[in-house]
């Protein structure tokens, strides 16, 4: 493929390859996101849709665009009610990838536009007083940093990490050994010694299962997916795992847990992810299961030898029988059953019979 490219140098808008080779968006949402970057900021605050419908993104194709650019954080709402009870919807679109706590400080800034190029601070002006200091990045480029100090990892940690945590844990006086007692009684010597009873070895807490602890933790990072409000990190899910592993091993499934913390949802919203999820997950933790004993089967009655003709043979009777039920069978069809009357003699013989008078009224 051959390719012909000229640079504009006027009426341009820096688009991210990170947006344009998304394998995960359309070219809807894509084109959503470099049109509404390239607008000024007075145009910028219509809402989304009619700013989609100048550039023919309707209907159906609209909203499908919305969602992927609401799934994978480009694209932030907020609804909430304002005075006279009228309720208003608040936008954020930005050109890079923003989780829930980094969108929320965004919301009231003016403009709404997040950089991914570092900060350039401005020269400290002349005028008195000269206040404020160079600031860092506040969003934008974070990378999560994977951690190692959970028990449940399957990668421990380094050794200069090892010495750093001792560094920070305050010295303790080491306990006084403790002094030997006296023997109360002098023992000869063909007495044996007594040897001591071993001390009872500290109670373990009970490991729950790693694959169980990796199920739980996964429906935790999944409710993000349902309601954004429950983002949860690596070291957040790994924590509340402990108290998902119980549900696990009372019988319920992974869908039977998402619902029963994603239902009910409160009014006033959701103020701390893990602190809701807690409480939910102690609280509303179901009882035991129960398995239930199986009936108790009746004694099966002793074996008596069958009184019918033939060979010698036992049964078990169920009600005092003293014939097995192949004897009682054959009996039964060994007796003689009468013929049938043809239907002409029978019709012949009603005939024959004298009618009876009718009865006086």
């Amino acid at each position: 493929m051959l390719r012909h490219v000229i640079a504009p140098s006027v009426r341009y808008t820096k688009a991210s390859n990170d947006v344009v080779r998304h394998p995960r968006l359309n070219s809807d949402a894509k084109l959503l996101v470099i049109y509404v970057q390239g607008l000024p900021d007075d145009v910028a605050r219509n809402p989304l849709g009619e700013l989609a419908g100048k550039v023919g993104i309707k209907g159906r194709v609209y909203q499908k665009a919305k969602r992927q650019l609401v799934a994978h954080g480009y694209l932030h709402e907020w609804r909430s009610q304002g005075e006279g009870g009228r309720w208003q919807t608040e936008q954020l679109l930005t050109n890079v990838p923003l989780t829930g706590e980094q969108a929320a400080p965004l919301r009231t800034a003016q403009p709404l536009v997040v950089s991914v190029d570092p900060p350039v601070t401005p020269s400290p002006s002349e005028q008195f007083p000269t206040v404020g200091a160079p600031t860092a990045r506040t969003v934008g480029g974070y990378e999560p940093v994977e951690d190692h100090s959970d028990k449940t990892t399957p990668h421990p940690p380094t050794e200069p990490e090892r010495e750093r945590e001792r560094e920070r844990e305050p010295e303790l006086d080491p306990e006084p050994e403790p002094k030997p007692e006296p023997d109360p009684e002098p023992r000869s010597e063909s007495e044996p010694a007594a040897v001591p009873a071993p001390a009872p070895p500290p109670q373990a807490a009970v490991a729950a299962d790693p694959a169980q602890l990796a199920r739980a933790e996964r429906v935790l990072l999944s409710l993000r997916h349902t309601r954004r409000e429950l983002h949860l990190g690596v070291r957040e899910a790994r924590g509340l795992a402990v108290e998902a592993v119980k549900w696990l091993e009372r019988g319920l499934s992974e869908s039977d847990l998402r619902h029963a913390l994603l239902a009910e949802r409160p009014q006033d919203g959701v103020r701390s992810a893990v602190g809701y999820l807690r409480y939910r997950l102690i609280q509303k933790l179901p009882e035991p299961l129960v398995r239930q004993q199986p009936p108790e089967r009746p004694p099966l009655p002793e074996p008596v030898e069958c009184a019918g003709p033939g060979d010698p043979h036992v049964f078990r009777p169920l009600l005092g029988e003293s014939e097995c039920p192949s004897c009682r069978l054959a009996a039964a069809r060994s007796e003689a059953v009468p013929e049938p009357v043809p239907w002409r003699e029978r019709v012949a013989r009603l005939n024959a019979a004298p009618m009876a008078p009718p009865a006086e009224t």
